[in-house]
């Protein structure tokens, strides 16, 4: 049992969607770690006031769980590309919103949606490319992805704001980051459509 549970670990796909977590939530708290400092000392909201934006957040984050499982039940490569996409823009939208009280609380909220919007269809994509092999491993392996990508965006974000380019900075890196993500899920789907096109093809020419 524990040999095929370690199979998964063989697995390019499962690595690469390990991967794809990793870098695509390091985005996210390459900038929430930092946001109530973004939003004391750059927005320019009072003490008071975070809570409450930040309870946007929280309600993002409810109705992006809740559009995210919807959407990869019905389209689960679409709600991956879509939701990670979704995450850069807001991102780099957010690093544009920095001095608008507004735009910060409509931009956070919509930071809460697009990150949670990528937590079922993240999961489901190592699930599915572990089918076989070690489903129960790899769920873990994405948890831990998750708490990965925290710890490295956290991390980034702190190196970031002891630059020149300091706290302002945090939302660009962010949506570096998320680019990076979905730019290798791309990867990860194109390889997946030219291995399902191949035995086809053979078909054909058989």
């Amino acid at each position: 049992v524990m040999r095929q549970e370690l199979a998964v670990l063989r697995r390019g796909q499962v690595l690469l969607a390990l991967a794809i977590t990793v870098v695509g939530y390091a985005g996210v708290f390459a900038v929430f770690t930092y946001i109530q400092p973004l939003l004391l000392q750059v927005t320019g909201f009072t003490q008071s006031a975070v809570s409450p934006v930040l309870l946007v957040f929280g309600v993002g984050m409810i109705v992006g769980n809740l559009l995210g499982g919807r959407l990869t039940d019905r389209r689960p490569t679409s709600a991956l590309l879509g939701s990670l996409a979704a995450l850069v823009v807001v991102l780099g939208a957010l690093g544009l919103a920095l001095h608008s009280k507004a735009a910060m609380v409509i931009f956070v909220g919509l930071l809460g949606v697009a990150a949670f919007a990528t937590v079922a269809p993240l999961q489901l994509r190592v699930l599915e490319h572990a089918r076989g092999a070690g489903q129960n491993l790899a769920s873990s392996l994405n948890i831990a992805a998750f708490n990965l990508g925290n710890a490295l965006g956290a991390w980034l974000g702190g190196v970031v704001i002891a630059t020149q380019a300091g706290l302002v900075a945090t939302p660009w890196v962010a949506a570096l980051l998320s680019a990076v993500g979905l730019g290798l899920a791309l990867w990860s789907v194109q390889l997946q459509r030219r291995r399902t096109a191949s035995p086809s093809v053979c078909a054909q020419v058989g």
